[in-house]
């Protein structure tokens, strides 16, 4: 017996020596970006505000903002990015397959994608909830309201499954109408062929504007799900997780310090941690395996958070909410840089 287990004990020591050899040939996605000069970044493009892709072929959001920090904080350069559009039935495969590097796509956080979906979520950037928008003229005001109502949803999204929920759980029979894209949805809605549409807060209100009468039309007063919005990576690629966390989390940390684009290449300052988030003290980005500097080069490239969400969400009429430091009572807190 005592042999049998010495001679386990030198196979599991065999095993644990050869272990890193096996994981050394698992080239992570960071360093595949590296190689390749371009991160991949899977958005939405017909979302204005977060993923749209204008008339003169350039891209503006919110999300393309994040998918701009990446390139800048690994590549050094925000414009060393490609943005891919996906509609929501695609956009987990791209992932998967390998189609893009990172899928930032108002895409929500939930057990069952973080379970079953081969991905890893990073923190979050945008907190939102699921709502409801119809015309005033309808003069309705609450969810019972919406008893035998038509009501427009995109397909394959949490979204489609809130509604089931919600309306299951209030006894209240309605009529689902299941949409494949957005455009479609909307169009649909503004001809009048449903009688609501839900989706994100957030999704309406970049989409009201772009209706025929946008002022005939009101998002209900009532949020019917929690709706935590970020990037995505591949699971098991723990290195090319931590650099998008980071980025996001610099964003952060950056306006909760009031670090700006307008003062990030001049700041002085005694503060150790923001010495050590600026690249002048510590190792940071080695830690990481970025630049020394990439978190200033996010900074340069997009502005912190506050800047990005001023950038693309304020002109589209959203309000800040609970998307705000935690020193504002918001609920965005960066991990601490040490």
């Amino acid at each position: 017996m005592r042999k049998i287990g010495f001679r386990l004990l030198i196979l599991a020591l065999a095993f644990l020596m050869v272990l890193p050899l096996f994981a050394d040939d698992h080239e992570s996605i960071l360093d595949k970006v590296k190689n390749r000069g371009k991160v991949v970044c899977g958005v939405h493009g017909g979302l204005p505000g977060f993923g749209f892709l204008g008339e003169d072929g350039k891209w503006s959001g919110f999300d393309a903002d994040f998918g701009r920090a990446i390139a800048a904080a690994v590549l050094g350069d925000p414009n060393k990015v490609e943005f891919v559009p996906l509609n929501a039935a695609e956009r987990f495969t791209a992932l998967q397959t390998g189609e893009i590097d990172v899928l930032i796509r108002n895409t929500t956080w939930t057990l069952s994608r973080d379970a079953e979906l081969s991905t890893d979520f990073a923190p979050p950037t945008f907190y939102d909830g699921q709502g409801f928008m119809l015309l005033k003229s309808l003069n309705i005001t609450s969810i019972d309201q919406l008893a035998g109502a038509s009501i427009g949803v995109t397909a394959g999204s949490t979204t489609e499954l809130n509604l089931a929920d919600t309306m299951r759980s209030l006894g209240i029979d309605f009529n689902p109408v299941v949409y494949e894209d957005i455009d479609t949805l909307y169009s649909s809605y503004d001809a009048g062929r449903v009688d609501a549409v839900t989706s994100d807060k957030s999704q309406l209100v970049a989409r009201r504007k772009d209706l025929k009468k946008s002022d005939d039309h009101v998002i209900l007063d009532v949020t019917i799900s929690k709706e935590p919005l970020g990037p995505l990576t591949i699971h098991g690629d723990n290195k090319w997780n931590d650099a998008v966390s980071w980025v996001v989390y610099a964003t952060f940390f950056a306006e909760e310090h009031k670090i700006t684009q307008k003062n990030v290449k001049s700041l002085k300052t005694d503060n150790p941690e923001i010495k050590r988030f600026l690249g002048d003290s510590g190792e940071m980005g080695k830690k990481l395996g970025l630049p020394k500097d990439w978190a200033k080069q996010i900074i340069i490239a997009v502005g912190n958070y506050g800047e990005i969400f001023e950038r693309n969400l304020t002109p589209i009429g959203l309000p800040r909410g609970v998307n705000k430091p935690w020193t504002q009572g918001g609920l965005l807190y960066a991990m601490p840089f040490r």
